[in-house]
């Protein structure tokens, strides 16, 4: 990741492409972690653009407690300026929380984000996060979400019309691809 905003947004440093390997391959086979890719739809429909045309971004959940593996730390990035603001991170968001919920079992999500962070804070609390502390030293705000009936009901039901679908069954159903 080059771009010095997306940097700044996500706190995270310039990788070597050695190391943007390692933690790809870190997150594929780490038991603690799930990343979805974001595709645009319609530039995925288009098998004359490859799949990394088609990325916009990436949400993640990390089990950040290995004594309690219901409790999780979400993480969006949506890389593509053009994207921005039009609602694709909080509707990945949710299928993302969706999904630790029926999957995984999460009952409490956490959301660390960079106090210059306005938008992404603002996102969150939308989705009903609670502010729970803020650090000063590493300037960031931590927002939580415990997991009630409600709150289930609420995720599985925006979810309901989704559909998961294997990713390599998917890429092979792509008109053109190898």
């Amino acid at each position: 990741m080059k771009s010095p905003e997306l940097q700044q947004l996500t706190a995270s440093e310039p990788l070597t492409l050695e190391q943007e390997y390692d933690m790809q391959r870190s997150w594929r086979e780490d038991d603690d972690k799930c990343t979805f890719i974001i595709l645009d739809k319609q530039r995925w429909d288009d098998s004359s653009l490859n799949e990394e045309e088609c990325m916009v971004g990436d949400v993640n959940i990390f089990l950040t407690d290995p004594a309690d593996p219901s409790v999780a730390e979400l993480e969006i990035m949506v890389a593509e300026p053009g994207y921005r603001g039009k609602g694709i991170g909080k509707e990945v968001t949710r299928m993302m929380m969706s999904y630790g919920v029926s999957r995984l079992g999460i009952k409490k999500f956490q959301a660390k984000i960079g106090l210059d962070n306005h938008v992404s804070i603002a996102m969150f609390k939308k989705l009903h996060f609670q502010e729970v502390s803020v650090c000063q030293v590493f300037r960031e705000v931590t927002l939580a979400m415990t997991v009630d009936e409600s709150v289930r009901t609420r995720l599985l039901d925006a979810a309901a019309d989704m559909k998961e679908r294997d990713y390599r069954q998917a890429r092979g159903g792509r008109q053109g691809s190898s």
